[in-house]
């Protein structure tokens, strides 16, 4: 069974894909989405005023939900209801920091560092490790660290520089192997790719001689990588990222710009071979996301002022949708940080996108921000790693960057913080002593067992199966549903005739939730009992084989 519906997901994708380089006019997502004749979209100025993307004000008429678990972080999922959105925000693990700058290469340059400049952090099914690539130094040389728990992290001995735990140094990380420094980079564990030689992929911004570079390596195992494979043709901006976007089979590139008007942003490439898209970077760019005038001030009155810009921004599939991380820049510019030997506010924000290129950001709290007290090892500078998060059985686990004031340079002193929060859990739709109701747009699914993500363990939630025009679908109805009256982020909803759903796959149908007393975070029909959602789990994690959750409840033993 896991097989077929892992080929059956496949298709699903399939059918939203174009062919490389061809038309993509009509292009249908897994999700029901249809794109517009031109994509990428073409946006002839960034302005910071919100963007509402255009699925969330013409739904689709019907959603498909057969891949991963469907999380209610907006409304485009939810045709009615009584329950109340609540957005939650990650939380500092005490073991902070996971990793500082503790060895002599991580501090013989002009600072001390030991944090990704988004970089990457994910799991490898192969060797069973958790793995981390970070800056070595300041952007001298990229280092790897492993774990075996995502907590306690260790940095071996590598054979590429005898000694240290470095990848990539300072003398050959040049697109050109002149020996000029890294800036942001980018890894990504590639699970599509057949040629293991290629499945791990590195992108690297360089300053060059005349301009600024992005060059691709490839590693079998994150150590040993090769020479530059592709560079890109023109100018772009040092903090550029990279990410893969699994639904559409595409990796996108993104381009840091600056303009008058919103300052620091992203442009967008897109293509489906990393090397062949990176020959069209910067060419085949259009403007992309920025700042707008939701995103948070600086709290200091003397820097309020400021204009937030957007720093940076990594993405990944994460179950049904596109998480993206924004570090939302606040200031002071990086002269007056150097003069008053401070670090300059960057703090981590939270969005969404169904379609791949239109963010949604509802909630503008800091979901991961600084500590500007003395002593904190993140007081300022606080930026995601590449990969966004991994799913650590019911847990997500956030890698970020942080800086320390120091007596060095003032960007230095670079540490990796750890922050987790639920799995599914970036919003909740919650109900008090009053039972609350929520019924979805019209779905369609091929699974057979409805799961949910719930806290009801004070309360209970029941769910039932309606008709096209909003009956109750015998037996599948609230009052023969057995009720879910406790804590998990996996557990199976069953009614007194039982659980089996595959009279109702293909069919157009709706689902009511009723919740007392509870949240309810997610829910997904999967094929099989285990409560697989064969969705993506963003950076991987320990039971999961691969990007797509086929295991189910194997990944919480």
């Amino acid at each position: 069974m896991a097989m077929s519906m892992r080929r059956m997901v496949g298709c699903v994708l399939l059918l939203g894909v174009a062919a490389a380089g061809g038309a993509r006019g009509g292009e249908v997502l897994y999700n029901g989405i249809e794109l517009p004749d031109t994509w990428p979209p073409r946006v002839e100025k960034l302005t910071d005023e919100p963007v509402e993307p255009p699925y969330l004000a013409a739904p689709p008429a019907v959603i498909p939900i057969d891949v991963g678990r469907q999380l209610f972080v907006d409304d485009f999922l939810i045709e009615q209801t009584t329950l109340q959105r609540t957005f939650h925000q990650a939380q500092h693990h005490p073991a902070n920091p996971v990793l500082k700058p503790d060895r002599p290469w991580e501090c013989e340059d002009a600072a001390r560092a030991a944090a990704p400049f988004s970089d990457g952090a994910f799991y490898d099914p192969k060797d069973r490790l958790f793995k981390l690539w970070y800056i070595g130094g300041y952007i001298a040389s990229t280092c790897m660290a492993v774990s075996r728990d995502g907590i306690a992290w260790d940095k071996p001995s590598f054979d590429v520089r005898a000694g240290t735990n470095e990848v990539l140094t300072h003398r050959n990380v040049g697109a050109t192997g002149d020996g000029r420094h890294r800036d942001s980079s980018t890894v990504w564990l590639d699970h599509e790719e057949s040629d293991p030689a290629r499945r791990y992929k590195m992108f690297v911004t360089t300053p060059d001689p005349v301009r600024w570079s992005l060059a691709l390596r490839r590693s079998p195992d994150g150590i040993h990588w090769s020479a530059p494979v592709a560079v890109s043709s023109g100018q772009i901006g040092d903090r550029t990222t990279v990410h893969y976007n699994p639904f559409r089979r595409k990796w996108v590139f993104g381009l840091r710009t600056s303009s008058p008007n919103v300052g620091r942003s992203r442009a967008y490439v897109e293509h489906a071979d990393a090397a062949e898209g990176l020959r069209h970077v910067p060419a085949d760019s259009v403007p992309w996301i920025c700042a707008d005038r939701l995103d948070p001030h600086h709290p200091n009155p003397e820097f309020a002022g400021i204009a937030p810009q957007l720093y940076n921004h990594d993405a990944v599939g994460y179950e049904s949708l596109m998480l993206g991380l924004f570090s939302i820049w606040q200031g002071p510019p990086n002269n007056v940080c150097a003069e008053r030997k401070i670090q300059k506010r960057n703090e981590v924000l939270v969005g969404f996108s169904r379609d791949g290129f239109h963010w949604h950001r509802p909630d503008r709290a800091r979901f991961i921000g600084v500590n500007p007290t003395d002593g904190a090892w993140n007081w300022g500078n606080v930026q995601s790693a590449g990969g966004c998060c991994l799913v650590v059985r019911d847990r997500l686990y956030f890698y970020v960057s942080g800086r320390a004031l120091g007596d060095r340079f003032w960007d230095g002193n670079c540490h990796t913080g750890l922050a987790t929060m639920r799995r599914d859990g970036f919003a909740s739709m919650d109900a008090g002593q009053t039972a609350g109701l929520l019924t979805t747009r019209p779905v369609r699914f091929k699974g057979k067992y409805l799961f949910v993500n719930a806290d009801a363990d004070r309360g209970r939630l029941r769910a039932e199966l309606l008709d096209r025009d909003g009956r109750a679908i015998e037996p599948f109805t609230l009052d023969k549903c057995s009720p879910v009256a406790w804590d998990s982020t996996i557990q199976q909803v069953k009614w007194q005739d039982g659980a089996d759903l595959s009279a109702l796959a293909g069919k157009d149908v709706r689902l009511r939730f009723e919740l007392t007393q509870g949240s309810l975070y997610a829910f997904w029909v999967s094929p099989d009992t285990s409560g697989a959602s064969y969705g993506y789990v963003a950076g991987g994690g320990p039971g999961f084989t691969g990007a797509v959750d086929t295991v189910g409840m194997a990944a919480y033993e």
